[in-house]
């Protein structure tokens, strides 16, 4: 009786702590972790920018982004990691939407790791997973942009791969979103180039006509300067224009804009000391110079959020337009993944930093659970042992007194 009920104790106390680990680190952890964060309070006016105060009773917009969740293919992706990833990027994203409500998020590109050579099956089966784990209510408006991974590099990308992402997710991948009288400036960044591919020829032209309607929507709040005498007035050239709300963008993008490189990117989320000062190519880990100008020349964003660097870094263009760079989603490109909560109202934002779980602390969990699984495994073997040798020996001592 002693031995069994011995036996069921320790099987109990095994079930227990594997059971117990495995539902704080698969399930449990997310919780204590993203209730850490809060939506930032918009504070009226904020300095430095080229719009009027945030009026008391004007609402914000929140919005949640993240970028580079890289859901592995079929070719390059090994089973248990893309297990082990697409799980970690669910659980994140679904307690987020559950603790903290967002009415937008928007991902920054690079949705796929494969998309660029994917076969129309393997694409499908991503898209299946991409929409389970991602899965959102109504009340939540999911807004995705496109990245290099998603349709190929500038030139490996074709018109195939982009409408067949634009299909996907029912959408242009350069238009504007509005919400609020928030307008989100959504940028194919990826056709960026210059060099006058059809693909560029086509989003540069759909970027020459948003800014030619945003700006135009800026002129026609703004009251015009008196004086008759067959004064044209502010409108000139905006005649046809779509009209948006008259405030300025927040550009959202896959690249950053050009700048050499993440040397003075600082903060537990920038890029390792030893790849900061490593030098950016153009067209590859950023945008050209050339690009970068004319887009802060034909929208003056009040706020720039890119992806694609997997880490996080803060820059100011000509002094006057903040970028802020969103680290990856996935595990699989870093040990401490993040999003960005955006307060933003049609003239003043705020911004807050969420980190996820770091896995080495849920590796350390597992690694701490097995060794003290093993501990009491061999201490329950040694215990068996020590009751079999005084079995023994008590039948040994009654065998010689007989």
């Amino acid at each position: 009786m002693p031995r069994f009920s011995a036996r069921w104790m320790v099987a109990v106390l095994l079930i227990a702590m594997v059971g117990g680990a495995f539902f704080f680190c698969e399930y449990l952890i997310y919780f204590p972790t993203i209730l850490k964060c809060a939506w930032p309070q918009i504070s009226h006016g904020r300095a430095g920018e080229d719009v009027a105060d945030a009026r008391p009773g004007e609402s914000a917009v929140r919005a949640m982004v993240l970028s580079d969740t890289h859901l592995l293919g079929a070719v390059g992706g090994h089973w248990f990691d893309k297990l082990r990833r697409e799980w970690q990027m669910e659980r994140a994203f679904q307690t987020a939407l559950w603790l903290l409500r967002p009415e937008i998020v928007f991902i920054l590109g690079d949705i796929f790791d494969e998309g660029k050579w994917s076969s129309q099956k393997h694409w499908e089966d991503d898209v299946r997973r991409f929409h389970r784990m991602f899965r959102h209510s109504t009340d939540t408006e999911l807004v995705v942009l496109v990245g290099n991974h998603d349709i190929g590099f500038h030139y490996e990308m074709d018109w195939f791969k982009l409408q067949r992402f634009e299909k996907v997710f029912n959408a242009s991948s350069t238009r504007v979103v509005t919400k609020k009288g928030v307008n989100f400036l959504l940028v194919n960044s990826v056709a960026l180039h210059g060099d006058g591919c059809p693909i560029c020829q086509s989003v540069e032209k759909e970027l020459i006509k948003l800014s030619r309607d945003l700006n135009c929507s800026l002129q026609s709040s703004q009251p015009s300067a008196g004086g008759g005498g067959g004064s044209s007035g502010p409108m000139d050239g905006c005649e046809g224009s779509q009209l948006y709300p008259p405030t300025p963008p927040i550009m959202l993008q896959h690249y950053p804009l050009y700048r050499v490189s993440d040397a003075s990117c600082t903060g537990q989320d920038a890029a390792p000391p030893e790849e900061r000062h490593l030098l950016f190519r153009e067209k590859y880990d950023v945008l050209s110079k050339e690009a970068s100008q004319r887009l802060l020349q034909w929208f003056k964003p009040r706020l720039i959020l890119s992806g694609h660097t997997h880490s996080g870094c803060e820059v100011l263009h000509d002094n006057k337009y903040p970028e802020i760079s969103v680290p990856s989603f996935s595990w699989r490109n870093r040990n401490n993944p993040s999003f960005i909560l955006a307060s933003v109202s049609p003239s003043s934002y705020a911004l807050s930093k969420c980190f996820l779980p770091e896995e080495s602390t849920v590796i350390g969990v597992y690694c701490s659970a097995g060794a003290c699984l093993l501990l009491l495994f061999l201490a329950h073997c040694l215990w068996m042992k020590g009751l079999l040798q005084c079995l023994s020996l008590c039948l040994l001592g009654k065998h010689k007194s007989l």
